[in-house]
């Protein structure tokens, strides 16, 4: 059995505050507790229909259980699973920081019912943390074939028959994450849209189009993707639009958090190395890396993409300090530093890189051309950011 070491550390954080820890089913949350805070805490798990059917109807009561649980179990932290569960109980929790100064860990695979149904987000009072997929620096002898073909869910990574693990996820996702809280009316659509937005991953987001493809109106599609957002399965990559010699398109990209999940539903079955589909999946590994890396660090940086109005590209722009072209070349030409040098006359991003498969690293116009392995290496050890 694989053993990951996650990079993400629940101590630290508890001790400064309250957290949320969100993330989507299987990315380790209930593993990562139970190997961290197995002495230190009291686990509630909404999950349980005895614990749930009891909160549901009295919320009030979470004290009394927590004190039984204390009584039994003096610790630090207490943790309560999947709190989207019971909205309500945020404000039994709320109390009890303020007036206890007990410290919650509250974990959560959706935040759509958090937010719809105005819950108490304990204003300030709990930060918030994000578990992801397994990444590169977590994985030993990490094989990137494997990981653009069947992404980085632990379960899935560890198998020996990783596609039936993901046919068997996105059938869990569909049916219990969907259906069982009634996100969407017409199931059949919904499946139709994922297939759509898995194959348009990482492009830049045209409702219209995506309507037409899924059979929906543009307002659904949209109200769709929300979900997905909600549900933690896919985020928005908005554009870089502070260039002025040359316009920059406003519209976001939408990635899926998973490339292995993306693949299952577009119904992939290989990924050729010479093919377009696999420089899309790599540059989706990337931001995926980029989005975790700045989520563990808890750098308030944005992650965003810049293209112009005349299709000149960079894939990633992180704040205004760092711009990230990836390319899968194993030979770098300077063809592919054109965009690079477009963006360097703006004048604004102080760093520029160039990732590809290309061993031979070099540094041209203040811009360093390195190896995928070189650049995951020091991005996860700092010196990248």
């Amino acid at each position: 059995m694989i053993i990951f070491q996650r990079i993400l550390k629940l101590i630290p954080l508890l001790q400064k505050k309250s957290f949320f820890l969100l993330g989507p089913r299987a990315t380790g949350k209930s593993f990562l507790i139970r190997t961290e805070l197995n002495h230190k805490a009291i686990s509630l798990n909404l999950l349980r229909t005895e614990l749930y059917l009891r909160l549901t109807t009295s919320p009030w009561e979470l004290e009394s259980i927590i004190d039984a649980e204390l009584a039994k179990k003096p610790v630090e932290f207490i943790v309560i699973d999947e709190i989207q569960k019971i909205p309500m109980l945020l404000d039994e929790v709320h109390r009890l920081i303020e007036e206890r100064k007990l410290c919650f860990l509250l974990t959560g695979s959706s935040a759509r019912k958090l937010k719809k149904g105005h819950a108490n987000l304990l204003a300030g009072r709990a930060w918030t943390a994000n578990l992801y997929p397994l990444s590169i620096a977590e994985i030993p002898h990490f094989n990137l074939e494997r990981y653009l073909r069947f992404g980085g869910l632990p379960t899935v990574y560890a198998s020996k028959t990783p596609q039936e693990e993901l046919n068997a996820y996105t059938q869990t996702y569909l049916y219990e994450e969907i259906q069982s809280e009634g996100l969407v009316r017409k199931l059949p659509q919904f499946s139709r849209f994922l297939v759509t937005a898995a194959l348009a991953n990482g492009q830049i987001l045209n409702f219209a189009n995506i309507a037409n493809d899924t059979g929906v109106p543009a307002a659904t599609v949209r109200e769709y993707y929300s979900i997905l957002e909600d549900t933690l399965l896919g985020f928005m990559l908005p554009p870089w639009t502070k260039s002025k010699k040359r316009k920059a398109l406003s519209t976001a990209k939408f990635y899926l958090f998973d490339t292995g999940v993306c693949h299952t539903l577009a119904q992939t079955k290989t990924i050729d190395r010479n093919s377009d589909l696999y420089g899309r999946s790599f540059e989706h590994w990337v931001a995926l890396e980029l989005r975790a890396y700045l989520s563990y660090r808890r750098f308030d940086q944005s992650l965003c993409y810049w293209r112009t109005t005349h299709q000149q590209e960079i894939d990633f722009v992180i704040g205004d300090e760092i711009a990230i072209e990836v390319k899968t070349t194993k030979r770098m030409t300077p063809h592919d530093l054109k965009n690079i040098k477009l963006l360097q006359e703006e004048h604004i991003i102080k760093k520029f890189f160039l990732i590809s498969q290309d061993p031979i690293e070099s540094k041209q116009d203040n811009i360093h051309c390195m190896h995928w392995k070189t650049f995951m290496q020091q991005l996860w050890l700092d010196k990248i950011i």
